[in-house]
């Protein structure tokens, strides 16, 4: 039996009993952007990963899921597990319908192996440009699999820092398939909504096929308050960015728990209390209804109602 990893120093644990929230999630919430994390016994993480996290099982996703009132789970391929899809096409196939997946695939994947991701629910692969999580991105590589991807109609989820925009915006741009942004491109939050950066962001999203996750403010937030104790007005220095965006794209927002927080060392949120941030960054009743249920829908079950 294989002696199992110890998780990274410093990393917290997912919040264990989320409150429930306040706000009542439409039906047919679709939650876009969660994990899961082995777990490790049954689904080793990679080698060559750059941390070692708690385990965070399909059972426990879906438990919140049901705790907060969402319908349908997007999971997103972990980095922890590299290029090796099991856990996440495990949890996506155990949903039963409830849940697509995004993959992390290597450019010399074949067109039979793509295709067994697409029948098992995989709708996009996710390219990760922060520094900290993965070595360079080589771009010929990503361009390798966006062609191999596009005839599928799957999309690109893409990860990096607000200040690597102006020199990836033409790459990206280039890139044959649709684009969804993870956590608004992780504007620094300390500089105007209306300066020159977030600007830029804007003006990216605007002029290609971009989708924007308006998630994340625990990773985004300086000066909070956080989603802890009961909070229902957190993480109010992210509002303006992420309400910015609702108010600008609102058919192409989505919203993610990205529960269980990787990564985070200064504080983990109260899951629920991250639903009753949702009315601050989508103030009505439509815009609440396009973010939670049509835009997700509209991508990842098209031609089905919620």
């Amino acid at each position: 039996m294989s002696t199992l990893a110890p998780k990274t120093p410093g990393w917290l644990d997912w919040y264990p009993n989320p409150s429930k929230p306040r706000f009542t999630l439409p039906a047919g919430t679709v939650d876009a952007h969660c994990h899961v994390f082995g777990p490790q016994a049954e689904f080793p993480f990679a080698p060559e990963r750059k941390y070692t996290p708690c385990d965070a099982s399909k059972d426990q996703l879906f438990a919140l899921r049901d705790h907060l009132g969402v319908t349908r789970t997007v999971i997103v391929q972990a980095t922890c597990h590299g290029a090796d899809n099991s856990a996440m096409l495990d949890a996506v196939q155990a949903a039963g319908g409830r849940a697509r997946g995004v993959a992390t695939v290597r450019p010399d994947v074949s067109d039979a192996e793509l295709r067994r991701l697409d029948e098992a629910g995989v709708r996009g692969v996710r390219f990760n440009f922060v520094r900290r999580l993965v070595d360079a991105a080589p771009h010929d590589a990503l361009r390798t699999i966006a062609k191999k991807i596009a005839p599928l109609g799957w999309h690109i989820v893409l990860y990096f820092e607000a200040a690597d925009l102006p020199e990836l915006a033409d790459f990206f741009g280039a890139l044959p398939a649709p684009l969804v942004i993870d956590h608004m491109g992780r504007p620094d939050v300390t500089k105007p909504v209306d300066g020159p950066e977030f600007g830029g962001f804007l003006r990216f999203v605007a002029n290609n096929d971009v989708w924007v996750k308006v998630s994340c403010p625990e990773r985004l937030t300086v000066s909070g308050p956080p989603a802890l104790d009961g909070e229902q007005h957190a993480y109010t220095d992210v509002v303006p960015f992420a309400r910015r965006v609702v108010e600008e794209f609102p058919d192409r927002v989505l919203w993610g728990s990205d529960w269980p927080h990787p990564n985070l060392k200064s504080h983990m949120p109260d899951d629920g209390l991250l639903v009753d941030y949702v009315p601050q960054i989508a103030v009505t009743a439509e815009e609440q209804r396009k973010l939670l249920v049509d835009n997700p829908m509209r991508l990842y079950w098209p031609g089905e109602t919620a």
